[in-house]
């Protein structure tokens, strides 16, 4: 091994004189050299694109695609192997769900509409039996369906409430699963809000409206702004919460002209729960559309057998040196 050149000699330096270099002249200066430091390319900030949601027609490759297809014949998702058999998409429970609903919620409706119309039956009687006396047939008559009516309204509504709640819990997993997100409240808090009473007269509606801004896919970070048909939602639902108390007021006061008030506030509550049932069934039908617009049971499902008469495809030769 040969050893390299020997480094240059340091600077000899003098008190009180300027530095001395080798092979310059004592009295030349250094040069002072700058140096400036600057980002490489593609290090500050992007900048914003605008995205483009125009379209540009199908997608083009340079060269032919190598991905395809598996030569399989078609057949139902559960059986193709790595797949769940027995899970059920969340979409599918709330289509399911939404027309068990919409079934009670519509006989809730009718029937609160026969028991509004057998409170506002009594109420003429009981104006009827200021001046004149009453049959006892009819009295009977009348008692009984606002019997019937009111023990099966509270029922069906009770039923119609669990399935309701039910429709919204799975409804809000549907949503969440939808967008990639989680879903705005943990269930405790939605059942907090719809079922505490006077606090649910205001929860109630932002629970749904939530809903909807999930479903409808819009921003996280923006505040929920409900459509119209919530709104009418959320206003019968105070309206409802708000007769329920005044018709249990006059429920407990006494005197002949309270009971009677309380029979108008009777029926006029069975009319607005009515049109609340009506309401709610419009809701659940908009939310399940919006999450599952196409029902799986409408569909036929078919599968190709046999094909005759087709003609031959036309086939490239393979060039010589390609890989199978």
């Amino acid at each position: 091994m040969q050893p390299g050149p020997h480094p240059p000699p340091p600077p000899q330096t003098h008190r009180g004189g300027p530095v001395a270099y080798p092979g310059r002249p004592a009295d030349q200066p250094r040069p002072r050299l700058r140096w400036v430091a600057s980002p490489p390319p593609g290090a500050g900030p992007p900048r914003p694109r605008t995205p483009d949601n125009r379209y540009h027609g199908p997608p083009s490759y340079p060269v032919p695609p190598r991905w395809g297809f598996p030569s399989l014949v078609w057949r139902q998702p559960t059986v193709v192997p790595g797949t769940a058999s027995n899970a059920v998409h969340p979409a599918q429970r709330v289509r399911l769900l939404s027309r068990n609903t919409a079934a009670l919620l519509w006989t809730v409706g009718s029937l609160a509409l026969i028991a509004s119309g057998g409170e506002f039956w009594r109420y003429v009687l009981l104006v009827q039996s200021r001046n004149s006396a009453l049959s006892t047939g009819v009295v009977g008559a009348s008692d009984a369906l606002v019997i019937t009516a009111s023990l099966l309204t509270s029922s069906f509504g009770l039923i119609a409430l669990v399935t309701t709640l039910w429709w919204l819990y799975v409804a809000r997993m549907a949503a969440a699963d939808a967008v990639g997100e989680d879903p705005p409240r943990p269930p405790w808090q939605v059942a907090v809000a719809v079922l505490v009473p006077v606090l649910n007269l205001v929860l109630a509606g932002s629970v749904v409206a939530e809903l909807e801004h999930t479903v409808l896919r819009r921003p996280a970070t923006e505040r929920p702004r409900p459509s119209v048909l919530v709104r009418w939602w959320w206003a019968a639902w105070g309206v409802n919460g708000l007769l329920l108390i005044v018709t249990l007021w006059f429920r407990f006061r006494d005197g002949i002209q309270a009971q009677a008030d309380a029979v108008l506030m009777s029926g006029l509550l069975d009319l607005a729960a009515a049109a609340f049932a009506v309401l709610t069934v419009l809701v659940v039908r908009r939310m399940t559309e919006l999450l599952a617009p196409i029902d799986d049971t409408g569909l036929r499902r078919m599968r190709v057998l046999k094909v005759t008469g087709a003609p031959e495809p036309a086939l490239r030769a393979r060039p010589a040196g390609a890989a199978r």
